[in-house]
This record gives C-alpha cells, sequence and structure tokens, in this order.
C-alpha cells in the first residue's frame, strides 16, 4: 500500500466517524432542544447534506441558540473537511496525471548496465561516451530517476535487485554490469545478475575492502577499491618527491614513458611560461598536457604559465625524464629530508601509510580519534595539533579525511603553518576539487573521478584505454583517415586537441616522431588527450 493510498483510507475513515459522531448529536440536539423526535436517518441526511454543501434547511429554522450554534459548527467542519480532501484526492491525482512516465525497458545491445546512480557515475559515463558505448542506469528512487530522466540521461526506474528488471533492460545482451550502491546491495545485484545473465561480466565497487570476499563468493567478476587506490596514487606522488626515482610512468616502448610531473613550490619553472621554461631545450622531454588546479589542459601554448602546483603530463626517455624532475624540484626542499604528515587514519590513510612504510619513507600520523597507528590524537583543523606533528618541518601533508569541508579548512590552516611545505589531499566530491585548490593544496584527488576511471577502464579494457589519475587518457587506436600523411599534414593536434605520443608498426614502438613522419594504414597510434579530444580523434580518424 503506498502513501497515497494510506492517506486515502485515513481520511475516508475518519470522515466515516465524524458523520456518524454528529449526526448521534444531531438526533440528539433535535429531540432534547427543538423538541421534535425525528429518525435517525433523517438527522443523517442532514449532517451529510452540510458537509458536501449540497443542501441546507430541511430542518430549518432551529429555536434554540444550542442547535444554531451546532449547525454553524457542522457548516464550518464541512468546509475544512473540503479543503482537507484537496490534497489527499485532487492534488495528487492532478500531479499523476500531468508527471512524466517513467521509461522502465531499453532495447538496447552491447550497452552498460549502471545499477544505481553515484557521484562516480558522472565520470564513468563520460568515458563511455568518449567511446560511443550506450549506457543504462537502473535506479530504484523515483524522485532521482526522474531528475535524471530530465537531465537527458538513459535511466529506467526499477529495482536493480530484481530479475525482471534486469531482463528490462536487456541484460543478458549488455557488454557489462556495473553494481555500485552500497557493498549490501551490491552484493544482491550481483546475485540478480548472475541468475539474469550468468556470461556477462559484473564489476562492483566496494567501500570496505575487507567485505570484497563476499562479493567475489557472490560471482562478480572484478572488485574494484577506490579508496585503496586513491590512497596509493597519494603515497606515490609523495615518494616520487622525496626519492630520486622517477616513479608511476606509463611505458610505451623500450625506455620511453609518459609521466606526470608537479611543479614544486620555489621551483624555478614557478611563474615562467611554457617558452620560457625551456623544458624541451633543457630536458628533451615533450610537454602533452597539465593539469591546473584539477583542470586538464591540452595541448599548451608557448604562452601558458606554469604555476606552483601545475602538474605536467611528459612524454620521453628515462633519462630526459629524470632532467626535467630536477627542473621541478624545489630547491629549498631537500630531496630526502623532511617527514610526511599523514592527516587522517581511515581506509585511505592507512594505505598511504603502508605504501610510505614500504618505501622507507618516515611519516607521522594525525587523527581525531585514538587508534593503533595514530601518533598525534587531536582536532585535525587545531594549529596546535598540527604544530604537534611537526608541520613546521614537514616537506609533505597528506589530508586523506573524507570530510571535504574539514579538509579544505585544515589546508589553510597548514599553508599558514608552512607556506613551503608540499599539500596533497583526497576529496571526497569532484565538487570540492576547486576549492581544496583555492584553500592552497598543490595535488587534490577526487575519489568519485578516481573511482569512475577504475571502472571505465574495467569495462573498456578491449579498447587499451590506460586512465591517469584525472581528465586524461592514453589510447592505442588505428588512425586510416590519416594513412599516407606526415604528422604535419594531419595536423592532429589542431584538429582534435590531442597528442601523437608514439606510433606502433610492424612490433616496434616508434617514439622520434618528427613533421615529416608519414603514418601507414596499419599503424596504431598511441595518442594523449583529454575525453573531448579522445572523443574528436575517434571521429576523425576512422
Amino acid at each position: 500500500m503506498d502513501q497515497w493510498q494510506r492517506r486515502t483510507l485515513a481520511y475516508l475513515s475518519s470522515l466515516t466517524l465524524l458523520v456518524v459522531v454528529y449526526a448521534l448529536a444531531y438526533d440528539y440536539g433535535m429531540t432534547v432542544y427543538e423538541g421534535r423526535p425525528q429518525p435517525f436517518y433523517q438527522s443523517l441526511q442532514v449532517v451529510v447534506e452540510t458537509f458536501t454543501t449540497t443542501g441546507y434547511g430541511s430542518d430549518a429554522p432551529w429555536e434554540t441558540p444550542e442547535m444554531n450554534f451546532f449547525v454553524i459548527l457542522m457548516d464550518a467542519t464541512g468546509v475544512v473537511l473540503i479543503f482537507m480532501a484537496l490534497p489527499v484526492f485532487v492534488v495528487p491525482l492532478f500531479e499523476q496525471a500531468v508527471s512524466t512516465t517513467l521509461p522502465t525497458t531499453v532495447d538496447m545491445e552491447n550497452h552498460v548496465v549502471i545499477c544505481t546512480y553515484s557521484p562516480r557515475t558522472e565520470t564513468l559515463i563520460s568515458e563511455l561516451s568518449s567511446w560511443e558505448m550506450e549506457y543504462v542506469i537502473v535506479e530504484p528512487d523515483r524522485e532521482q530517476a526522474m531528475e535524471l530522466y530530465e537531465s537527458d540521461y538513459s535511466v529506467v526506474h526499477g529495482d536493480p535487485e530484481s530479475v525482471d528488471s534486469l531482463a528490462n533492460v536487456n541484460v543478458e545482451a549488455a557488454a557489462a554490469v556495473v553494481a555500485d550502491a552500497s557493498d549490501e546491495v551490491d552484493v544482491s545485484v550481483v546475485l540478480t545478475a548472475r541468475e539474469a545473465a550468468s556470461e556477462v561480466p559484473v564489476v562492483s565497487v566496494v567501500e570496505e575492502p575487507e567485505l570484497a570476499t563476499y562479493h567475489e563468493l557472490a560471482g562478480v567478476d572484478r572488485v574494484l577499491s577506490p579508496r585503496k587506490l586513491v590512497g596509493e596514487s597519494l603515497a606515490g606522488k609523495v615518494k616520487t618527491a622525496v626519492s630520486a626515482e622517477l616513479g608511476e610512468a606509463v611505458e610505451i616502448g623500450e625506455d620511453f614513458e609518459v609521466a606526470e610531473l608537479p611543479v614544486q613550490r620555489g621551483s624555478h619553472l614557478v611563474g615562467s611560461t611554457l617558452a620560457e621554461s625551456g623544458i624541451r631545450e633543457r630536458a628533451g622531454a615533450n610537454v602533452l598536457g597539465a593539469w591546473f588546479r584539477g583542470e586538464f589542459e591540452t595541448p599548451l601554448t608557448p604562452g601558458t604559465t606554469l604555476d606552483a602546483g601545475t602538474v605536467l603530463l611528459v612524454a620521453g626517455r628515462e633519462s630526459q625524464l629524470e632532467r626535467l624532475k630536477e627542473l621541478t624540484r624545489s630547491p629549498v626542499r631537500s630531496p630526502r629530508g623532511g617527514r610526511v604528515v599523514v592527516v587522517g587514519h581511515g581506509e585511505v590513510g592507512s594505505t598511504v601509510t603502508d605504501e610510505l612504510a614500504a618505501a622507507s619513507v618516515p611519516y607521522t600520523v594525525v587523527d581525531i580519534a585514538d587508534k593503533p597507528g595514530v601518533d598525534v590524537v587531536g582536532d585535525t583543523t587545531d594549529p596546535e595539533t598540527l604544530e604537534e606533528a611537526g608541520i613546521e618541518t614537514a616537506r609533505s601533508v597528506l589530508f586523506t579525511l573524507a570530510d571535504d569541508t574539514v579538509t579544505s579548512f585544515g589546508t589553510l590552516v597548514a599553508r599558514d603553518l608552512n607556506p613551503n611545505v608540499e599539500i596533497l589531499a583526497r576529496a571526497e566530491e569532484t565538487e570540492s576539487v576547486q576549492k581544496i585548490y583555492r584553500a592552497g593544496a598543490d595535488y587534490v584527488l577526487a575519489l568519485s573521478t578516481v573511482s569512475g576511471r577504475m571502472l571505465a577502464s574495467t569495462i573498456l579494457e578491449d579498447e587499451e584505454v590506460i586512465s591517469m589519475d584525472k581528465q586524461v587518457e592514453l589510447v592505442r587506436t588505428s588512425a586510416p583517415r590519416f594513412s599516407g600523411q606526415t604528422l604535419a599534414e594531419a595536423d592532429i593536434r589542431s584538429k582534435t586537441g590531442c597528442t601523437v605520443v608514439a606510433v606502433e608498426r610492424d612490433g616496434e614502438v616508434i617514439t622520434d616522431l618528427g613533421p615529416e613522419f608519414r603514418l601507414q594504414r596499419d599503424d596504431d597510434l598511441i595518442i594523449a588527450g583529454d575525453d573531448e579530444g579522445v572523443t574528436e580523434f575517434t571521429k576523425v580518424a576512422n
């Protein structure tokens, strides 16, 4: 029984009881005060006529003040009951008549079935759209489904834990099913998907890694733990900064890689334009693009200014990237000196400390709760707490908190206590990234963005997409329309915004690409670009 039915039943029950009570009282009044006894059904008729405003005066006039006041009360009660009936009957029926009918079925093939909408769904849909892959969201909440439908998302209103609902979205012909609700609901979705389509790949997102086993027992093909990945990525940025090693990079060919290098505060590159930096001349590496406060830009113009916290996406041989890494360093920071302050010791924070411990990087953990692994207990936004943790001499601070508001405030405090400290932060919501950057962070990683890209990378693995931490992809793809053209003639960068990093030909990866390099039909191009650029490239190259 839905809410409208319950309200209707309650209203009709109350109305019946009220009519009977008024009829009994009216019948009593006519006998005692007016001295005009009458059958009960006649008293009941008078009350019904009064409440419904369909007739008056069959017993008028009334001689006594008691009966006149009682009739006035009946009149007022009838008016109130009419107005009460509007929200109970009329308004819901009107809303139902004019409301949009949500779809409950779709006719798709080779699509991705996304079970419930979450913040990471935005990134996943963006990735799928860039590869022109269809999707449908199965959303059990009607209001959420309506909002998505009106925003032009492909969505159906249904229960993802129901075999019928999954059958309605043609799950048997789907390319994959994504379970992304809660850890417990995801297990139910996986079991339902296995019943509805046993051969379709199923991917689930787990918030608590210790529950991953139950997802696997339910039959999921791949369990993703985004919090663990965020922790590993943040730790990787710190390890790269405090060690002499290049850190994480994507290998394209033998001794040729694509990597991210942050421009540290105090670096000689800060404040210079790309042309003034002399990166190409001094290091030999190519700058493919850069993140400015979390926003990726490619290609860069010679006049683009490099700021503290700019993260360069560069390609080159390991020796070239090592030379560029030296240019991006701050001379006021010792490569190996200083501790790392880790603020927060939840799932992300504990992953960070595990990674730092494995790399022999000294660290201090701050958390508001006293638990194993915490060195300093206190309010993470209190200057005294951060001072006790040694922030004034720290090399880096990592905020791994789930509360973006606390992270923003803590970033302001940390920047005030140590203007030269490197601040890296995890953001729970993508919308908070810019706010945390404005607070003074050097590098911010949004959990929802990483999660969405993890899902997309898993689903699109046949497309050989290598996803970076943010809005850029390395894609290996063919380009038959450019066959026979030189890179200068193809002019790929100006047409699509993507950069050709390397070309794979006859099993050999060619990285020494000049303007006169001529493309052949069977070449596989390795390109770098953002989502929009990759989408445009696939349109013009195939």
